[in-house]
């Protein structure tokens, strides 16, 4: 990375929240990943935006991570600067029954902010291990609900360098993408309306599909969640267990036994066994059923 850089963003991010070659495996739930050149963790929003403009200026690659809870990272590492938007974790409702989100904040916090003030409407993302702002970018859902059915409006650092607001039916939010991925925009807060309901309905709710969960997932081993896509008309889990690839395995990573739409970190797995595994899991489906699968997970680095 340019000394030049490393110097400019020091003007920028407290020195002690700049991070030079930090470990992935550190910041993703599968656990793996090499170093990222330079790693960066701004205060506030202002911070984040100044950071991001000084880098498109210099024209250096960065990515904007969240949890690192839908991330797959090379071993090779990430020769760029990754963005970590942990310190964004300002959390609060407004007006009865608007609550408002930085970025780093997590959906089960939310959730729980939600369930305690008799807030319903964010049950579906009680168990999404992730950020609000990663959930706005990939419009997470669950259990029948999205991020596009909640989201008032999401503020943002747009392509041009300015903060916006933007409405959410304006966000062009689709089946685990959205206008603001396609647009690269970089989401620093939201704000979604809920409605008022009864807390123990609320909390059995929660309660349910969290144990709905623990039955059907392999949340006892590192995982990015669900790995594919749903292919219109299919489900993903069913056509990985029909090509007859439940349990399989390149080296430490597998397909889980317990759900086959889940890849799993099972035993000291790489990021290259994890890709590996995927693209076998895509051949082999593709070869029994004639259906492409497509990772929901994203890869960052040099595979």
């Amino acid at each position: 990375m340019n000394s030049e850089v490393i110097e400019g963003l020091k003007e920028l991010v407290p020195e002690k929240d700049i991070l030079i070659d930090e470990l992935m495996s550190r910041h993703t739930t599968f656990r793996t990943g090499g170093p990222a050149s330079l790693f960066l963790r701004p205060e506030d929003e202002e911070g984040a935006l100044k950071a991001v403009r000084y880098l498109r200026q210099k024209g250096q690659p960065f990515f904007i991570l969240g949890n690192g809870s839908n991330l797959l990272v090379s071993d090779k590492g990430y020769h760029g600067v990754i963005i970590s938007l942990e310190n964004l974790n300002d959390l609060r409702i407004e007006d009865d029954t608007t609550v408002v989100a930085e970025a780093g904040v997590l959906n089960s916090a939310i959730a729980s902010l939600a369930r305690d003030n008799s807030l319903s409407g964010f049950e579906f993302a009680a168990g999404i291990p992730g950020t609000i702002g990663g959930a706005m970018i990939m419009n997470a859902g669950a259990y029948g609900g999205e991020m596009k059915d909640i989201t008032e409006s999401v503020r943002v650092i747009s392509p041009d360098g300015g903060i916006d607001i933007i409405p959410g039916a304006d966000c062009g939010f689709g089946y685990r993408t959205s206008a603001l991925k396609r647009g690269g925009f970089v989401v620093t807060s939201a704000k979604l309306k809920l409605s008022k309901g009864d807390p123990e309905a609320i909390a059995a709710t929660m309660k349910e599909l969290a144990l709905k969960r623990k039955e059907k997932q392999p949340l006892e081993y590192p995982s990015a969640g669900s790995t594919f896509k749903r292919p219109e008309g299919h489900f993903a889990g069913k056509l990985i267990e029909d090509a007859g690839l439940r349990g399989f395995t390149v080296g430490g990573a597998q397909v889980s036994e317990k759900h086959c739409g889940f890849v799993i970190n099972k035993d000291n797995a790489t990021s290259a066994d994890i890709y590996n595994l995927i693209l076998e899991v895509k051949k082999r489906v593709f070869a029994a059923s004639g259906v492409t699968l497509e990772p929901e997970v994203i890869m960052l680095g040099d595979f």
